[in-house]
């Protein structure tokens, strides 16, 4: 077992209690990347790393490595799998290993799964949702007391929901990466996030807020995907939905995600607020799932 950092890196054949690895005096420096990776020799690797969405960083370096040398691999972060979606999956088949990734794609909403388990063989029509919980916590808050954009903003940070710097999330970036992933891995589409058109929340007032309320109406940052004809649409827009949608019904930093299929009809799941232990968890889970197929 082992864990490493940019810098530094931990290994212990018999294993890691929490308390040794936190204890960063510990760690060994220089013991990263392929050193780390070529002395581990771990069965699998779980890559939490920041996410590079222009190269896909050292987390594409990671996956790469452990899918070409007998590892299987869990994706928490999105920068590889932005970039190289459909080339790490097609990787890890060659290779006859796995590659999980569903706390890369809105952590513990199922977004993955319901595509691979339970909607397995549909037709996929349209796929919208809520799917930054940094982005609904804000407007939520924005609703109930009225308030500025900046307050909001600062509620989340102090929660620690949203990051010192916000704008990957307030400015649509989260979900165009989220959006960009399922299109890519899900539908075997070729979107490039860049060229999603986007929108994000920071423009919007308490002016804007009591507006929306005398009209019954709910602000959500929803990202999509359209098919028809063969050809796939995406986006993120700040859309108003009536106070009966699903979407409307968030509270907090939960998150939903809607998906139409041709044979089995509409599917609206919800939940999984956006949290560090909910994130820990999605990956907890997909490690479970790997151990049950035959990992």
């Amino acid at each position: 077992v082992g864990v490493c950092n940019s810098s530094s890196g931990l290994i212990d054949q018999e294993g890691l209690q929490a308390s040794k690895w936190l204890d960063k005096t510990q760690y060994q420096a220089g013991l990263t990347e392929q050193k780390f990776l070529e002395k581990v020799q771990a069965d699998v690797i779980i890559e939490t790393g920041p996410s590079d969405y222009v190269t896909g960083g050292k987390g594409l370096f990671y996956l790469n490595y452990a899918l070409t040398h007998s590892m299987h691999a869990i994706a928490v972060s999105k920068g590889a799998l932005v970039v190289e979606g459909k080339k790490l999956i097609n990787l890890a088949h060659q290779h006859n290993k796995k590659l999980f990734f569903s706390g890369a794609t809105a952590a513990a909403l199922p977004t993955v799964d319901l595509f691979e388990y339970n909607l397995a063989g549909c037709q996929i029509l349209e796929i919208e949702g809520v799917f930054t919980g940094t982005t609904n916590f804000i407007l939520n808050d924005m609703l109930q007391h009225e308030c500025a954009f900046t307050e909001s903003l600062e509620k989340a940070q102090a929660k620690g929901i949203a990051e010192p710097d916000s704008s990957f999330d307030v400015d649509g970036w989260d979900t165009a990466a989220k959006i960009t992933i399922l299109a890519n891995t899900v539908l075997g589409a070729d979107i490039k996030i860049q060229d999603i058109p986007r929108q994000g929340i920071s423009h919007v007032t308490a002016e804007h807020i009591r507006d929306w309320k005398k009209e019954n109406v709910i602000p959500r940052l929803v990202g999509f995907i359209h098919i028809k004809n063969l050809q796939i649409q995406t986006g993120v827009e700040l859309r108003l939905v009536p106070a009966n949608h699903p979407f409307a019904h968030l509270q907090g930093s939960n998150k939903c995600i809607r998906v139409l299929t041709q044979e089995m009809g509409e599917f609206v799941v919800s939940g999984g607020a956006s949290a560090p232990l909910a994130t820990a968890a999605a990956a907890l889970k997909d490690f479970e799932l790997m151990l049950k197929t035959g990992c």
